[in-house]
């Protein structure tokens, strides 16, 4: 099942055999095994074992984004093959929305949090920008690195992909939420416009 995901999400995908696991820290940089105690932690999105996480995070390479930096931009079709764990560092997160040209700011979130997973997942352009509003230290997962992991742990793969789903749906109910105020608010709005307004003769 996973491997007709796979093909059909990339079919253009080069042999992947070549990849390295990463290495497990940088110079001045956080060590990756930070990355696992987050995907590790019991609060944790994807509620991964210790030593699950550990295993994800060979196929993930840290990253680092200067403050101001735009790593995920809304509509963006071309650049989806990741997702980002923050390590350290905050990020913006922005939609633009009809009628304006500047963006609103939706959330501001840190370490532990995770962009770019429905991108990574579906290949679709990205719903919403992405900016360091601090200097950023990232673990990225990658399509390839993704692809590779399924490969060699398809059982912890499925256990990600499966929980990486169960964050978006998160997603969608706390949206349709909003979706349902809105719809009222509206609907209140319209009541005291007519109310206000002359009726028609």
């Amino acid at each position: 099942m996973l491997k007709k995901i796979f093909r059909r999400l990339i079919p253009h995908l080069a042999d992947t055999s070549a990849i390295n696991p990463v290495q497990p820290e940088l110079a001045g940089f956080p060590s990756m095994a930070m990355a696992a105690d987050m995907l590790a932690m019991p609060c944790a999105v994807l509620q991964l074992s210790e030593k699950e996480a550990r295993i994800v995070v060979n196929y993930m390479h840290p990253k680092r984004f200067a403050e101001g930096t735009v790593f995920i931009r809304e509509g963006d079709a071309h650049n989806t093959g990741f997702l980002a764990l923050v390590l350290e560092g905050e990020v913006t997160v922005e939609n633009i929305v009809v009628s304006r040209k500047s963006p609103i700011t939706v959330t501001v979130l840190g370490p532990g949090s995770m962009h770019g997973d429905l991108g990574l997942i579906d290949g679709f352009p990205r719903s919403a920008s992405c900016t360091a509003a601090s200097p950023l230290c990232c673990a990225l997962l990658t399509r390839e690195g993704l692809s590779k992991l399924h490969n060699d742990h398809p059982a912890i793969c499925a256990k990600l992909l499966m929980a990486i789903a169960m964050r978006v749906a998160s997603r969608l109910r706390d949206n349709t939420e909003k979706l349902k105020k809105y719809v009222q608010l509206t609907k209140v709005m319209q009541q005291e416009i007519d109310h206000l307004l002359p009726s028609k003769r």
